[in-house]
């Protein structure tokens, strides 16, 4: 039963939030404004703040939960960072949504907070280090997946979360790739200087 973690992963990450509640509360789809992405910055301009704080919650919770399940049943570290990468998989592109989903940040924090939350705000860091540099929220996140296991490493980590970094970081580094020329007006830490 263990091995069925991963498909587990996948379906909870499938479960589009910010799609389903901007559809509830605001009768749009958060696909059609914004950024175009099912994220939760998409939520909050096209619902408000407190609508994209609960998909937010929501989004760290598809990560998550099928990993701490994981993790309880003593599955291998292997099987764990592949159920994580699954359920950041499944919230980038989606079963219930037409495979048009997030970018996965917030899943794969919810995965990292499970296996280790230390791992998590290292990693938060590292991201919002690279976005204050590099002035390009894409562009930071790919580098972010691509580093987060070395920097993990060189801070002593060691165990699941050094299988659980790579596989996530990989699937977010992939899904950034997307948007790497995107200029993101919208955003105020990437707003264009005026």
């Amino acid at each position: 039963m263990i091995y069925l973690f991963p498909v587990l992963g996948y379906l909870l990450g499938s479960i589009p939030s910010a799609l389903w509640v901007t559809r509830l509360v605001k009768g749009v789809d958060v696909r059609e404004g914004g950024s175009g992405h099912v994220t939760t910055t998409n939520t909050i301009r096209q619902a408000g703040w407190g609508w994209g704080v609960l998909v937010f919650v929501m989004d760290v919770s598809k990560g998550y939960l099928p990993v701490y399940l994981a993790l309880r049943a003593g599955a291998p570290a292997w099987l764990i960072a592949l159920t994580a990468a699954a359920a950041v998989i499944g919230h980038c592109w989606p079963l219930y949504a037409g495979f048009r989903g997030g970018m996965g940040l917030a899943c794969a924090g919810g995965a990292f907070l499970a296996v280790y939350p230390l791992a998590f705000a290292i990693a938060l860091a590292l991201l919002l280090a690279l976005t204050l540099s590099i002035h390009h929220s894409a562009r930071a996140s790919v580098f972010a997946g691509l580093l987060v296991t070395p920097v993990l490493y060189l801070l002593g980590l060691r165990g699941t979360i050094l299988w659980v970094a790579p596989a996530v970081g990989a699937v977010i580094a992939v899904r950034f790739l997307d948007d790497w020329n995107r200029q993101y007006r919208e955003l105020w830490l990437d707003r264009e200087q005026s």
